[in-house]
């Protein structure tokens, strides 16, 4: 309820829209104060309840909102400002810092530094570099060392349960670790299951994200009542289900009390006689990470039973889909890993007589299988899960299972968090052109009535261009008298133009205005807002009487935009948008007596459902080559 009233940008993971905010996306409000503080307290609420929801993505989304707030000096709106802030505040260092925060947020939440370097490397970074990569690092080692600081103080149990564990969440050490070839199969079928049942996940939660949104779009009544419907399901549900399950008989060599009195362990005791446990409640009536912790336990081979472990799979594997989406901050990478985990520990089960590794081994590589057939990633996944398990003996397998499971459920679609970006309609840049740009030029996009203005121009019309378009730059163009032909001075952008208009540095006369202008204006006015929605052409006040003066764009015109010409490759054209990061990109002509700009190419110009839209025939041409492809594909194989 909080996050349908107050800020809808803080729910769900907020990886998705921090990752397209990293590729040049600049979505309002997703990285706000406000979007900050309900995504701290809607995470806190939803991971305390029963919704099966990770803490992962949310802190991806907290740390993001943290470094986007320290690049552009703090919050004007609410008067938390510094002038030492003022140093980040441009596109490239908020980038960077928001890389950062991406990164800070996935060490802190599984304790992984190095694993929460990868991460912002392999997923959410668009632009890399050395110097970004050493900034990140030394953000994650500052998060492990006060991790660190933090545990230290509160191991005596004043705090709660932050102390447990120490730096290392799911210790499966184990120093007589021993595989062998026949212990191979398994784990590529584990590898090649988990891809199919990724992409199946990703299959399922890309639909019920486009039900759920035809209900959200209805209103904020129709959010809340979902997002209580699927709570009250949930806790019904997992009340429910343990009574499917039959007591059975505490282990004489048990590690630890059974039953267990108390918050966590091994062994539930929930309607169970003396000296007996319920196995499926003690997986279900724990957290998450207890429940990881369960599933990755060694020495616990005959706890669990086969229809205990195929419950909990199915009711996570449907669970994990229906909480996410509703108006609640929930991340997915701890519900994949609780999924994967009794996956994994029900093959290990099905497996055990012909194989050495223990059931809980086999979790840890289910839980990696079906994390890398969702999520698609492969280094940093290995190395966030080295470092939640302590067990580097087991590298080698969860490299083949990452690598397997990945390679599967390429095959299918695409990874989670693309799917919810495309569902959410950003328009995300990937790093290649599809081959079908190479047969068009920059033209055969370009569309709609080009607006320009011209060097010095009536207020009157800046105004009306402003109020019926929303495109944010326009070409600046100079004719005669002020040139000898038309030509291309440069770009203004929308921001910048609101600026002007509130300054109202107008002149009666169409006349270029001296250097004295900028006398009215600060660095800061121009530069880019934070993640607001910015100035508004509404809330600016014009008299009929300035509406007939005259401004003077060039003191405050890009002279430099990038330019290409209209013969040139929309692939080549692409490339150059998305790898120097531009929001506009100005089209010229070839034969320089026509007009000086062609058109203007934006984000939108470059999605291929835009350009299929344009030129239909290049669906049909992709189906036939998939056909003549698939063919040589099965003699190969």
């Amino acid at each position: 309820m909080f996050a349908a009233f107050v800020a809808p940008a803080a729910a769900g993971s907020g990886i998705p829209e921090v990752k397209a905010y990293l590729n040049g996306v600049d979505a309002p409000g997703i990285l706000s104060l406000r979007t900050l503080v309900v995504k701290i307290i809607g995470s806190i609420s939803a991971v305390s309840s029963s919704l099966l929801v990770g803490k992962a993505g949310p802190m991806v989304h907290t740390g993001a909102c943290i470094a986007s707030l320290l690049g552009q000096g703090g919050s004007k709106k609410y008067r938390l400002t510094g002038r030492w802030l003022r140093f980040f505040k441009n596109d490239r260092d908020r980038r960077d810092l928001v890389t950062c925060g991406s990164a800070a947020g996935i060490a802190a939440a599984f304790r992984a530094p190095v694993g929460g370097v990868l991460f912002a490397l392999e997923e959410m970074a668009s632009w890399w570099r050395s110097a970004l990569l050493w900034r990140a690092f030394f953000t994650t080692a500052v998060v492990a060392i006060v991790l660190r600081a933090l545990i230290d103080l509160c191991l005596s149990g004043k705090c709660g349960l932050f102390g447990t564990g120490g730096l290392i969440m799911f210790d499966v050490y184990s120093a007589n670790i021993t595989y062998h070839l026949i212990d191979v199969p398994p784990v590529l079928l584990l590898g090649v299951v988990g891809g199919i049942l990724g992409s199946l996940y990703n299959f399922l939660l890309d639909k019920v994200l486009r039900i759920y949104n035809l209900i959200n779009e209805k209103g904020i009544v129709y959010r809340i009542f979902l997002a209580c419907s699927i709570s009250i399901f949930t806790s019904s549900l997992l009340f429910g289900l343990p009574w499917l399950a039959s007591c059975q008989p505490c282990p004489a060599d048990a590690s630890e009390a059974c039953p267990t009195i108390g918050r966590s362990g091994n062994y539930k005791k929930f309607q169970c006689q003396p000296g007996h446990y319920n196995d499926l409640a003690s997986l279900i009536f724990n957290t998450n990470d207890d429940a990881i912790r369960n599933l990755f336990s060694r020495d616990t081979d005959a706890e669990f039973q086969y229809s205990s472990i195929l419950i909990f799979f199915i009711t996570c594997f449907f669970l994990s889909i229906f909480s996410y989406g509703i108006v609640a901050p929930a991340g997915l990478f701890v519900p994949v890993i609780v999924t994967g985990a009794s996956y994994g520990r029900f093959v290990g089960m099905v497996v055990s007589s012909k194989s050495s590794l223990n059931h809980g081994l086999y979790a840890v590589l289910g839980a990696a299988s079906f994390l890398g057939g969702s999520m698609r990633m492969t280094v940093s996944l290995c190395v966030i899960i080295l470092e939640l398990t302590n067990n580097l003996l087991l590298l080698p397998l969860i490299m083949l299972v990452l690598l397997v499971s990945k390679t599967v459920a390429d095959a299918f679609n695409g990874n989670i968090y693309d799917l919810i970006m495309k569902a959410k309609g950003f328009p995300y840049l990937e790093t290649h052109a599809e081959p079908y740009m190479r047969q068009l030029t920059v033209t055969d996009v370009v569309t709609g009535p080009l607006q320009l203005f011209h060097g010095i121009e009536k207020v009157g019309d800046i105004v009306h261009v402003l109020q019926t378009t929303r495109h944010n730059g326009f070409p600046v163009i100079d004719e005669p008298p002020l040139s000898e032909s038309p030509v291309l001075y440069g770009l203004i952008l929308r921001a910048h133009l609101i600026e002007l208009l509130k300054k109202k540095v107008f002149s009666s006369t169409p006349v270029p205005i001296g250097p004295d202008a900028f006398e009215q204006f600060l660095a800061s006015d121009f530069a880019k807002r934070g993640s607001g929605n910015g100035g508004k052409i509404e809330d600016i006040e014009i008299s009929e009487e300035e509406m007939e003066m005259f401004l003077d764009l060039h003191p405050f015109t890009n002279t430099s935009p990038y330019t290409v010409v209209e013969t040139m490759s929309l692939a080549k054209a692409r490339v150059l948008f998305r790898e120097v990061g531009l929001r506009h990109l100005l089209v010229i002509p070839k034969v320089t007596s026509r007009s000086p700009v062609v058109g203007i190419l934006t984000r939108h110009d470059f999605m291929p459902e835009h350009i299929l839209g344009l030129h239909p025939f290049l669906v049909r041409s992709r189906w036939k080559r998939l056909r003549i492809r698939l063919p040589q594909l099965f003699k190969i194989f």
